[in-house]
Formats: C-alpha cells, sequence, structure tokens
C-alpha cells in the first residue's frame, strides 16, 4: 500500500468521532484490550504518563514530553486530535511516526481489524503502544481522547495520573454536571498510582479524593501547592514569550520560566508540569536547568494552535480553543490585545452548545464564519444566523481559507485576525 491509501482505508473503513461523531464512541473497552492483546499488549511494558482534562491537557503532555526529551530520554508522545497530518498523533521525541511503520501495522493487521471492527481512535492507540513499545521508549506521555474512564487509552497502568481541569464538554457522553464529568475524568485514577489535579473546584475535588481515597493514590491540587508570580509577556528572538516566576507554598520555587506558548492559560497548565517534575524527580536527577530548557523548547515536540501566533501585520492569531472554558480564555485575552478593528474567524462542530459559546464573543468583531472539512462541522450560514441572534455580525464563507483570505484581505496592519472555534478550522489554516 502507499500511505495515501493506507490513510484514506484506515478513515474510510473505521468510524471516526471527528468525522461521525457519536457512532464512534464505544462504551468500553474491549476492542482496545482484544488490538492489544494480539499485538502481544505492548501497553504492560510502558512507562506511562496519562494525562486528562477538559482543557490544557495537550499543552501538558507536550511539555512534560519535552522536559523529558531534554533530560536525555526517549520520549513517546501520543496526543488527538492531529491538525495537519495523521502521523501528528504518535511522536518519538518530536519525530512523527514514519509512514513506513503505518502501511506496515496496517497490511499486517487487516484481518484483525475485520475481525474486531475498532474506531479509528482504538485503532490508533493500538499502534501508538506497539509503535512506543517496538522503538524502547523510556516514557510514553498519553493524552486521553474524550473522558478517561472509557477512553481507549485507560489500558494502561501508569507511573502518574494527571487531569488538568474539568468544564463543560461533550456532555452527551461524559454527563450534565461537572461533578458527572468529574467522575469520568476520574477513571484513570489507578490503584496507588499519584494523581495530579491541576485546578480545585467545589464540584469536582470531592470526587477526585473520594476516587483517590477508595484507590489508595496519593492525590495533589497543584493550583493549591504552586503559584505562578509576575507573569508578563516580552519579545525574546523577535517572538513574544511568557516570563514567570513559581512559589511552592508561598515560598520561591523557580524563577525567570520562559515560555513560547503565551496564552493566558499556559499559566494555569504550567502548574501540574511543576507538580509531575517534583513528584517525579530531585534536583539531582533533573536540574532545574533541564526542566526550563525542556519548558522553552517545547514546540519542538509539534505543538501547534495554542495562541499560535501565525503573522504581525495585521496580527494573525490561531487557537484551538473549543468548549465554554477554552473560548472564554481567548476572548478574555483577545480583548487585551491591541488592535484597530478585530476580525474572527470562525466555525463550530454541530454539537456544540452555542448558547454558552456565542454569549462570550466580542460583539465589536467582524465575523467570517466558516465550516470545516470535516462532516461534524456545522454549515457557515447556520451558524450566521444563530450567531446573529447574540448580536454577532459577520458574513458566511464557503470553506475556511476563503474566510481567511478574505479577512485578510479586509484586514489593515493595524487590525487583529483570530482563526478559532475548533481545532479543525484551526488546522486549515496553521
Amino acid at each position: 500500500m502507499k500511505y495515501k491509501d493506507c490513510v484514506a482505508f484506515l478513515y474510510e473503513s473505521l468510524p471516526m468521532y471527528q468525522k461521525v461523531g457519536g457512532a464512534a464512541y464505544k462504551e468500553d473497552l474491549n476492542n482496545t484490550l482484544a488490538l492489544l492483546e494480539a499485538l502481544g499488549n505492548p501497553h504492560k511494558d510502558l512507562k506511562v504518563i496519562h494525562v486528562a482534562g477538559t482543557n490544557g491537557k495537550g499543552s501538558v503532555s507536550h511539555t512534560i514530553a519535552s522536559i523529558l526529551q531534554e533530560a536525555g530520554y526517549r520520549v513517546g508522545l501520543y496526543t488527538s486530535p492531529h491538525l495537519r497530518s495523521f502521523r501528528e498523533r504518535i511522536r518519538i521525541n518530536g519525530k512523527p511516526i514514519s509512514p513506513y511503520f503505518v502501511i506496515q501495522f496496517v497490511e499486517e493487521h487487516k484481518e484483525l481489524f475485520d475481525k474486531v471492527k475498532p474506531s479509528f481512535f482504538e485503532m490508533t492507540v493500538a499502534l501508538a503502544f506497539h509503535h512506543f513499545a517496538s522503538k524502547n521508549v523510556d516514557y510514553a506521555i498519553v493524552e486521553t481522547g474524550m473522558g478517561g474512564r472509557l477512553d481507549s487509552t485507560n489500558v494502561v497502568n501508569p507511573i502518574m495520573s494527571i487531569i488538568t481541569n474539568v468544564s463543560m464538554d461533550h456532555m452527551q457522553f461524559l454527563g450534565h454536571s461537572l461533578a458527572e464529568i468529574a467522575r469520568e475524568k476520574a477513571g484513570i485514577i489507578k490503584e496507588g498510582v499519584p494523581v495530579i489535579i491541576g485546578e480545585t473546584n467545589p464540584e469536582t475535588a470531592p470526587v477526585f479524593e473520594a476516587v483517590a481515597k477508595e484507590k489508595h493514590a496519593p492525590i495533589i491540587f497543584a493550583d493549591q501547592m504552586y503559584q505562578v508570580v509576575d507573569p508578563h509577556v516580552t519579545i525574546i528572538r523577535r517572538r513574544p514569550c511568557l516570563i514567570m516566576d513559581i512559589h511552592k507554598e508561598g515560598q520561591p520555587h523557580m524563577n525567570h520560566l520562559l515560555s513560547f506558548l503565551t496564552g493566558d492559560y499556559q499559566q494555569k497548565n504550567i502548574l501540574p508540569v511543576m507538580a509531575a517534575y517534583d513528584l517525579m524527580f530531585d534536583r539531582s536527577e533533573m536540574p532545574i536547568y533541564t526542566f526550563k530548557h525542556g519548558v522553552q523548547k517545547v514546540e519542538r515536540t509539534g505543538i501547534q494552535g495554542r495562541w499560535q501566533i501565525l503573522q504581525n501585520q495585521p496580527l494573525c492569531i490561531a487557537d484551538v480553543g473549543h468548549n465554554e472554558a477554552g473560548i472564554r480564555m481567548v476572548t478574555e485575552q483577545l480583548k487585551r490585545v491591541p488592535r484597530k478593528e478585530l476580525r474572527i474567524v470562525f466555525g463550530v462542530s454541530e454539537d456544540k452548545d452555542l448558547d454558552s459559546i456565542l454569549p462570550l464573543l466580542p460583539k465589536d468583531a467582524i465575523y467570517y464564519f466558516a465550516k470545516a472539512r470535516v462532516p461534524r462541522a456545522m454549515k457557515a450560514a447556520e451558524l450566521q444566523q444563530k450567531a446573529a441572534g447574540f448580536g454577532l455580525q459577520g458574513k458566511a464563507y464557503t470553506s475556511v481559507k476563503n474566510a481567511y483570505r478574505t479577512a485578510m484581505k479586509d484586514a489593515s496592519s493595524h487590525d487583529v485576525v483570530f482563526i478559532g472555534g475548533s481545532a479543525f478550522v484551526v488546522a486549515e489554516i496553521v
């Protein structure tokens, strides 16, 4: 098989959530376990850090992977969804899985796929674990796809679990309250395995504490132990850079930490990363400068779409935030960006709760509504109509690229163009 034919087979033969939504969602781990059993259970040989959460789990996963890579380890990183290439989902030290490995895997296991009938995500998880084990990674950083308890990645017995936060998203699968969603995410907590919670919330904290107690798992609430102090953005090497200090229990702990991920939400994401570092290593094993360099070099892991600045004059920013909490954070940051006009290229999936998202968007912006090239994306005209009900004015466009080109053509050098609403919208631009 050629690589493009192989990927086409995966997309067309296996149900994919990004394309068909709930039809691809499986309410048990049986398919994943069957695939892994046939592959010799490669996941059992991996030293896994398992990361869940509504927002921030991608940034946290990439950052931890970069730190471990900086320390000299061979690090597997599994994330989803991809933006441009399927191979982005499975990386070792930042390098995507080779087309040859994907082709070989599919060709060797077609009969297995016919027998098990896995979803696209179940197959991808099995491929990732098989790849990491065959390449003898020292650590595997594994991001959940959705939820936790029933997520295909939840077959691992990790050395550490991280749950970044909980907010309202995928309610049709995970529950209609923060406590219900937290219960699903708490499913990654394993017997005796330390768990780090990124953000404390009065509705979710008791859920995490109860499950951790039941599982005899040490639990840390990172935002109670660590604080970001004096965060500010400056220009380094002609690029915006976030500089911050971190205190632990009110005392200086790490000074002058630099990150080229400048979204405000990275100040939250760094806290569980700091906790993971302190829990795994003492400073004789991994010096402070290794941690700092790892954070600073996170882009080598392939992370994209996190307050990503695509160009200046006009300033063009892309962000994959797509639920209420994610949209709230990026719009709050947009308010502080100096500009003449704000132009927003915006698209969403059909299942998004627009009643919670659209009121957060700035009414003084000019909108360019678009439908991403995935079946689950909402039609641009429908989104335009619903947005108008919330005082958001703009036109519908035939494609994301057409909307983006028009916004850039309309913009003066003092305007800001923002692309967001969905990872699939961002994927067509970055």
